[in-house]
């Protein structure tokens, strides 16, 4: 996943907002759910910090803890916002411990539909226990539209993987996208109070889930 996110560099930021059906708009979106009271946001799998430049609108004076697997990625957010409140961190947020009760809210954009079920569950409750009572995350990403496109791409991930003799703790890029449903399920599993769809375009969705107070 570093080496092809690393190599993609010069191109990423371009191909997201011009290439990927709803993602500019996406970003804008997502920052509308952001509370405007938010002083402490997690961003997982910030990659170049896209979808910071429309929170930044909304709270422009955040503390932002930006977390991504590719170190490249983070120089060029880093390069963007030096003015801003960000503290990064290069980790898998797989296996990271974000805390307790630390952020008011989290977001990740176009970048679950990497995961698989198991996977999504264990971070959710994690994401769930780093909000504090009453946070929120805000979750945009390419969904399935089937579950039978769920399905055949999970097929193909793992048949891919099993030729490539990937290592079980090596994350292989290769899209995995789930259906909303199944999405709303995973995050009221993992102990959220509400998890609904509040856009789509496309095959970029949205989903916003609560805390309980």
């Amino acid at each position: 996943m570093d080496e092809f996110f690393t190599s993609r560099l010069g191109i990423y930021d371009e191909h997201m907002l011009s290439e990927c059906e709803g993602v500019a708009e996406g970003y804008i979106e997502l920052a509308r759910h952001v509370p405007s009271e938010t002083q402490a946001l997690l961003d997982l799998g910030c990659g170049t910090g896209l979808e910071l430049e429309e929170i930044f609108k909304v709270c422009p004076h955040v503390r932002v803890t930006g977390i991504d697997l590719t170190q490249a990625m983070l120089n060029s957010l880093h390069e963007k916002y030096s003015d801003r409140r960000v503290d990064l961190i290069c980790a898998n947020y797989l296996t990271y411990d974000f805390g307790l009760e630390v952020y008011d809210t989290a977001v990740s954009f176009e970048t679950m539909h990497h995961l698989t079920h198991d996977e999504k569950l264990a971070l959710y409750v994690n994401i769930l226990r780093a909000l504090k009572p009453g946070g929120r995350y805000i979750e945009g990403d390419y969904m399935a539209a089937t579950q039978e496109e769920e399905d055949f791409c999970f097929a193909e991930y793992f048949r891919i993987r099993s030729g490539q003799n990937a290592a079980r703790n090596e994350i292989y890029h290769y899209d995995t996208p789930c259906t909303v449903e199944n999405q709303i399920k995973l995050l009221l599993r993992a102990g959220f109070a509400r998890a609904e769809k509040v856009w789509n375009k496309g095959a970029t969705t949205i989903i916003v889930a609560e805390r309980l107070l």
